[in-house]
């Protein structure tokens, strides 16, 4: 499936990439197979299979989940031109730790229902603004002060920032894909429930956004 005559690459990011990113790659994958779709997690080590209850979980409903974990590098997000988070808390360490590809960052709630786009626009510039004045505030002042007190003067520097950006996530509504890892198989019914409601909406919009229907 293409957009603007170029192939389409999703990435969904969880934390291990074993459980909610994999299931979420599967069951857009089995509604759109022509979607290039790879999953991640932030904190993900390679090669690892995916939760025995997730694989079962998606045999019931006739998908096969064969996927090894990977983590999200920046490689991946060059790939990817949308990037679909499992929760609020993904999304924000992605933006942290790589800003570069903040316009691709959705949760997967967010993305399919289009709210709090006002909220994260100002978030977004919010985190520019704390990591640039955090950067020219170190590069101006690490010759001159020990760690201690650079760390100190620091975080009064940026007090009204991070005052700001507190702000604007307590405004932020709750989008996160409950994790299922450590639940019995029925807890990963419940997840897999969940994700199959947003992405039936997601495929739908992307179908409409492709020019599929």
């Amino acid at each position: 499936m293409t957009i603007g005559g170029k192939d389409m690459n999703i990435l969904f990011v969880c934390t291990g990439n074993t459980c909610r990113s994999p299931m979420a790659a599967a069951l857009l994958k089995e509604k759109i197979p022509q979607l290039n779709i790879q999953s991640a997690g932030i904190f993900a080590s390679h090669h690892n299979r995916a939760n025995k209850h997730a694989i079962e979980v998606l045999r019931k409903r006739n998908i096969t989940l064969n996927h090894e974990t990977q983590p999200v590098t920046e490689q991946l997000l060059h790939w990817a031109d949308l990037i679909l988070t499992m929760t609020t808390q993904h999304k924000q360490s992605l933006i942290v730790q790589y800003p570069n590809f903040q316009e691709k960052y959705f949760t997967l709630k967010e993305y399919a229902s289009a709210a709090d786009k006002e909220v994260w626009d100002k978030l977004r510039k919010a985190y520019a603004e704390y990591e640039t004045k955090r950067s020219l505030f170190i590069k101006e002042n690490e010759f001159k002060l020990d760690n201690a007190k650079l760390e100190a003067k620091l975080a009064i520097h940026l007090e009204e920032n991070i005052k700001r950006i507190q702000q604007l996530e307590a405004n932020v509504i709750n989008y996160d894909i409950s994790d299922p890892f450590g639940g019995d198989i029925g807890v990963y019914e419940e997840t897999v429930k969940e994700l199959d409601t947003y992405i039936t909406i997601l495929a739908t919009k992307l179908n409409k956004l492709l020019g599929d229907e």
